[in-house]
């Protein structure tokens, strides 16, 4: 019975203050302006902001979390002269050392890019790029095959002929045929495709400043193949890049520094080539998301700051309005409580509307901004939950003051004004 009385009381309140707000229909919309663009940008601001992070994910994955990325710089030729006095650049040699004396290296892949003069098919020339990798290349950057298979162990060592595409080259090279079996020439050898890459989960073309993605548009061949049977430029080190695999169980910062100190060795010191570790890069994006998403909730906590005082307006305005109703319904028996709830009700009436509207706003104004910025965007229950309760809690918190100081009216005074 209780709660029956219960029940009915709070749809009575509900009913009253649907009435009260409707009577005022331009002053309500004014009000809930403020909710509905707070709720937005608070649903936009962390639904950009998990996107960001999922997307930084992915980009991080195709690096590898528990890799150690080391690149040979660029140089001159007569840099290079210089240079090759004391280190002869990133090696198979300083792969092979490293694998022999650092128990937490595990796997490793390396690449030569390729000087090209020529990148055609039968079909049609490609302005892409041409490279030389270990058949472990693919694993450490988890690539996986859309079409046909990846280079092989049995394929570096036999010197084969072979090509990977991308997804983008494969689709220059051969626009309206099945590129497997088909053949394209690197400069003056022929290679046969055995297979193209599945095309990346994200368009980003750098990541924290390192380029990624480039893989798009990239022929692979045996990284033996490319040393035998393609020229090489003078005094160019024998490999471009070289990843290492760190243990799951082992820090790869440690690891960086180990690896460092065995490279500033075997090259003389001379500090030709640079390391790359890509969980800094996952920590140094994370940090620029948490102040980027700082800056946001702020900005949205001001506007339900706006409309929580918009609010309290309204809800100020009808108390002056309504004095004479007030004095009225305490004269026939009405408690201080009883206005107190009533004006309460109100304002939480008035934020849960705002709060619906501000969740179709937000999840609208997502993806505009992704549309228009190429951001990514994923939807998130706990910005629609977190956001839906801030504004109940601004909203009914502004509409407390106006319902005390209506419930504390003098019913006489507020019989007798004007």
């Amino acid at each position: 019975m209780l709660n029956q009385l219960t029940l009915t009381k709070t749809r009575l309140l509900v009913g009253d203050a649907l009435h009260e707000l409707l009577a005022q229909k331009l002053r309500t919309f004014l009000t809930l302006l403020g909710m509905i663009f707070g709720v937005g940008a608070v649903i936009a601001m962390l639904n950009i902001g998990k996107g960001a992070e999922q997307e930084a994910l992915k980009m991080i994955g195709s690096m590898g979390l528990q890799n150690l990325i080391v690149e040979s710089k660029s140089y001159t030729a007569e840099e290079l002269k210089d240079i090759r006095e004391e280190s002869l650049g990133l090696n198979i040699a300083d792969v092979e050392a490293a694998m022999s004396t650092l128990p937490f290296i595990t796997h490793y892949s390396g690449e030569k890019q390729i000087k090209l003069f020529a990148l055609y098919s039968d079909y049609a020339k490609a302005d892409a790029s041409a490279v030389g990798v270990t058949s472990s290349y693919f694993d450490l950057a988890s690539m996986t095959p859309a079409q046909g298979r990846l280079l092989s162990d049995d394929d570096e060592l036999h010197v084969s002929q072979v090509a990977v595409l991308g997804a983008d080259v494969a689709h220059t090279l051969f626009p309206d045929d099945e590129p497997l079996g088909q053949f394209l020439k690197i400069n003056h050898v022929w290679f046969e495709v055995v297979g193209v890459i599945a095309a990346p989960q994200f368009n980003k073309e750098a990541f924290q400043g390192v380029k990624i993605n480039g893989d798009r548009n990239r022929v692979f061949i045996p990284l033996s193949t490319s040393q035998k049977k393609l020229n090489m430029e003078p005094l160019a080190s024998e490999l471009d890049v070289v990843k290492f695999e760190v243990k799951e169980d082992y820090s790869t910062v440690l690891a960086a520094k180990a690896v460092t100190q065995l490279l500033a060795q075997r090259h003389g010191g001379v500090d030709d080539y640079s390391l790359i570790i890509p969980v800094e890069l996952l920590a140094q994006q994370e940090n620029t998301q948490r102040i980027f998403n700082i800056v946001m909730a702020c900005v949205a906590g001001i506007s339900l700051l706006v409309g929580g005082i918009g609010i309290m307006n309204i809800m100020l305005a009808n108390v002056l309005e309504r004095t004479k109703e007030i004095g009225l319904l305490r004269a026939v028996g009405a408690t201080q409580q009883d206005i107190k709830l009533q004006f309460i009700a109100e304002s939480f009436v008035i934020s849960v509307i705002g709060g619906l509207l501000g969740i179709f706003f937000g999840l609208v104004l997502s993806e505009i901004i992704g549309f228009y910025s190429d951001w990514a965007v994923s939807w998130s229950l706990t910005a629609i939950v977190l956001s839906v309760s801030i504004c109940l809690l601004v909203g009914v918190g502004f509409g407390v003051f106006p319902a005390i100081k209506a419930s504390k009216l003098n019913p006489i005074d507020a019989l007798h004004s004007d």
